[in-house]
């Protein structure tokens, strides 16, 4: 192989009246935006679509003589300086829904850091719903004016292209991304030179060089690690997402982390708040740690509780097994040299990443080490927050599952970014530019109503036309290349019905999330598809992880089953399922099927977008759906019930399924009232109405800066200022309880109520305790009360301070008094936790003082310190 003396890049040349398309093309901004997407496409339509919407590219490789031609075009050049007007407007926007909350949190610079960001099928740096909901996360705080950065890796190959033998097993290809071709610019030092910086690797040094993808308002600067100062091996590290073994995610997952951090050092760019999306880039509190210990001379407990102050995790995974873990010999490995640098043991170095009941042979977690170096962290449904608080309960022994500090923010999805044009001229006429500035107001989606039903209908049997049109092209490409027969391939041209009932799947093909549940009874849905009054018809898409043999089975049979002559064409799969295959499926399908198996889907978006489009969700009871349904706007398949014996529970659901089709669905669909399915499309506007202003992700993000990125930058500047004055003064207080908590005891309670009070009646307890060398304002003391249920515990559970009323010496005398709002058989309990910055243990706050705790998402208890009345 022949390496070059010297590299430099060539740009395609553009005449000066049209140098405004290199600025649009560089800024991602086009991801959502459909009037620069229009532009584009009017330079060449055929080389939008073979350059898979990659702006940068069609300029490329447009011939100078059609360059020549469109900056001749008065009438492209007067639609060009419409669009860059309209994008200097946003970019310089100053009334963003940020500034009028920026002053509660002046100064505030978030850090977004995660392993896969898809803003765009250009830019293939993700492989699912993670890598899509990060996209969406950039460009609604691009949207609201919010001051983050994304912090990424920037992969050679990405993720895998999916194709199909001529079995229906799953291939993979993994094509180059050429990033010089791509919307990204390399970030380069005061001397011109590529921008690097690098991480430690056992007997090495690895470096990177810094890419940034603007993304509107927003910079995402991802990691390059195949540059020539690299040995091969490490130059691979950031070749291909979820690529290798595990010994190459711990390596990336180092890059990301320490790197992402240190690169950031580089930019100058030093944000208050870091945010963990996943446990990926976990090692980034390390990093932090380890910095703040070397600049501000801080032992590691301090620097450790400054960090955490500022940082943020959301935990995606609804179950252990999808955690990342890394063997005790593998940390040793990389980290022996870190553990000496944090001044820390092998064990209280072990100890980060492990839950307090491990042994000293399990293996280091990344959500466990995320946990313990964040004061804030949540799960990403209401439902999912509840699983992550039970998941994680052993962090804080004794504390009862509603304590564990452990929030959630339900997802939602960037609504320009997935709504059809057709759609969003709809929204405009009839709700206003509203709908796109303020997604998340409810007064603004009230105005659906007013769509005639006639228009909506027509706009949506368009994208169905569309979809259809697609889909066809597309089997009929995938046939070809399988080197199909002439006939197969003609079949191919007539698959499904532009006018039929047409329900769509796709997502990731994972066991659990039971692909097969609609093809269990071949017979029964071919009666349902194939009805001559009623037809129906279903669209496949979604690719099974390389190494998971049993989701690539499950495409296999759906593609054997679509070879039946009954069925062929009403079953179709599409291969290589990505963003923009996502678009056309969630903008033009009348349904949207998902069917998890209860409890593993911690929140899911895909039907989100096919809601905001008018189509109508049908799911189990997991996830998102817990908090979106009603019968107003989908369909359930069971009441969320769980089965000890799963194979049993997938007949249930696959039976529910198959009678919620044939009893109300395709029967509600195929009923006409002059001319249009008036029932049908109610139950259309009502999902719109109801589900599009909560899940979508301007609600999200902003409730993340006020529940999250706020109040954290809030407690680490507090903590920082001073030099670092209240890091050690928290450090000291939590040492001190800790020495001390065993000293602590509850020696009476008494008062109470007899048998048989009216509700509404006050109750008045009293505790006498002994604090040892700690002072009530160290503790709360309170009462923890509420219906007793069958199992004989406290069900619903409220909690009252306590007052302290007098002391002598260690002991001291608490009373508190609390109310019976309900009948029934009631109980109570006292405890004793720690909180800093009490004032004599009575829970009120002193204004001056820095308080981890005061809601859930703050940390009020230190882990493992709770006393209960025994």
């Amino acid at each position: 192989m022949l390496r070059p003396y010297r590299t430099f890049t060539v740009v395609s040349s553009l005449p000066p009246v049209l140098g405004p398309l290199r600025e649009l093309a560089l800024n991602l901004y086009w991801a959502w935006n459909l009037d620069v997407v229009d532009l584009f496409r009017r330079l060449d339509r055929d080389l939008w679509e073979a350059t898979g919407h990659n702006p940068l590219l069609v300029l490329s490789k447009l011939s100078q003589e059609r360059l020549n031609e469109v900056a001749a075009d008065g009438g492209f050049v007067a639609q060009m300086k419409r669009v860059y007007r309209a994008f200097n407007r946003y970019m310089g926007q100053n009334d963003t829904w940020f500034s009028s909350f920026a002053e509660t949190c002046p100064d505030a610079r978030i850090a977004y850091f995660s392993m896969e960001f898809g803003i765009t099928e250009a830019c293939k740096l993700y492989s699912g719903g993670l890598g899509i909901l990060a996209g969406d996360h950039l460009k609604s705080a691009s949207d609201l004016g919010i001051p983050l950065v994304g912090v990424g890796l920037l992969y050679q190959q990405g993720y895998f292209s999916q194709y199909l033998n001529a079995d229906g097993w799953q291939q993979e290809q993994y094509p180059y991304n050429d990033f010089y071709n791509l919307p990204l610019t390399l970030e380069r030092d005061p001397k011109g030179q590529p921008l690097k910086a690098s991480v430690d690797l056992p007997g090495r040094r690895v470096g990177f060089q810094v890419w940034r993808a603007q993304v509107g308002r927003v910079p995402l600067y991802l990691l390059d690690t195949n540059i020539s100062e690299n040995q091969p091996a490490d130059r691979n590290i950031t070749g291909q997402l979820y690529g290798g073994d595990l010994e190459m995610r711990i390596k990336q997952e180092i890059v990301l982390g320490i790197g992402g951090v240190r690169a950031l050092d580089a930019l100058g760019i030093a944000p208050t708040v870091f945010h963990m999306n996943e446990g990926h880039s976990a090692f980034l509190g390390l990093e932090r740690t380890r910095q703040r210990m070397a600049a501000e001379h801080l032992s590691f407990d301090e620097a450790r509780e400054l960090t955490a102050a500022g940082s943020v995790f959301t935990t995606h995974t609804p179950v252990p097994a999808g955690i990342d873990l890394f063997p005790p010999h593998m940390i040793d490995h990389y980290f022996s040299h870190y553990a000496s640098e944090l001044g820390l043991t092998r064990d209280a170095f072990m100890r980060l990443g492990r839950r307090p009941t491990s042994q000293g042979d399990d293996s280091f977690s990344m959500a466990v080490l995320a946990l313990n170096l964040s004061y804030g962290a949540n799960g990403v449904s209401k439902l999912h927050g509840e699983v992550a608080r039970k998941m994680f309960l052993d962090m804080w022994p004794g504390m009862l599952t509603d304590d564990v500090p452990i929030g959630h923010v339900t997802n939602g999805i960037h609504l320009s970014s997935w709504l059809s044009k057709g759609m969003s001229s709809l929204l405009d006429r009839y709700l206003g530019p509203q709908w796109a500035d303020r997604p998340h107001d409810r007064r603004v989606w009230r105005a659906v109503d007013r769509i005639p039903d006639e228009e909506l209908w027509r706009t949506h049997e368009r994208r169905r036309e569309r979809l259809v049109a697609v889909a066809r092209r597309r089997v009929e490409t995938q046939l070809t290349l399988r080197g199909a027969t002439e006939q197969d391939i003609r079949i191919a041209s007539e698959v499904l019905d532009p006018e039929a009932l047409t329900i769509g799947f796709a997502r990731r093909f994972a066991t659990y999330k039971r692909a097969y549940l609609l093809l269990s009874d071949p017979d029964r849905l071919s009666r349902i598809l194939n009805d001559p009054e009623r037809p129906v018809q279903i669209i496949f898409a979604g690719k099974a992880h390389p190494a998971d043999s049993p989701g690539k089975d499950f495409i296999r049979q759906i593609i054997h089953l679509a070879r039946r002559s009954d069925l062929r064409r009403r079953i179709i799969f599409l291969e290589d399922y990505d963003m923009s295959l996502a678009r056309y499926m969630v903008q033009g399908v009348d349904v949207w099927l998902n069917t998890p198996r209860q409890g593993m889907e911690a929140s899911g978006t895909s039907g989100m977008k096919a809601a905001a489009n008018g189509g109508l969700h049908v799911s189990v009871l997991d996830g998102w759906w817990c908090e979106g349904y009603s019968e107003a706007v989908g369909w359930r398949i069971g009441s969320g019930e769980s089965y000890a014996d799963q194979q049993y529970g997938d007949q249930v659901e696959a039976q529910s399924l198959y009678d919620l089709l044939e009893k109300e669905i395709v029967p509600l669909f195929y009923e006409h009232e002059e001319r249009l399915p008036r029932a049908w499309i109610a139950k259309m506007k009502n999902a719109m109405r109801e589900l599009a202003p909560y899940f979508n992700t301007h609600r999200m993000v902003s409730e993340y800066a006020e529940r999250f990125y706020c109040p954290a930058h809030r407690r680490f500047t507090e903590l920082r200022d001073g030099m670092c004055g209240g890091a050690k003064e928290v450090a000291a207080w939590k040492k001190r309880v800790r020495s001390n908590w065993s000293q602590v005891r509850i020696d009476e309670i008494s008062g109470g109520a007899p048998d048989g009070i009216p509700v509404t009646s006050d109750v008045t307890l009293q505790a006498r305790v002994h604090l040892g060398q700690l002072t009530p304002s160290d503790v709360l003391v309170q009462v923890y009360h509420g219906h007793i249920g069958p199992q004989g515990d406290i069900e619903w559970p409220h909690v009252t301070p306590m007052i302290l009323e007098s002391q002598s010496g260690a002991d001291s005398l608490y009373s508190g008094t609390f109310s019976c709002h309900g009948s029934g058989l009631v109980g109570y309990t006292v405890r004793i936790v720690p909180r800093f910055g009490c004032e004599a243990g009575d829970g009120r706050l002193p204004t001056q003082s820095f308080t981890p705790g005061g809601q859930r998402l703050e940390h009020p208890w230190v882990p493992g310190l709770v006393l209960w009345a025994s």
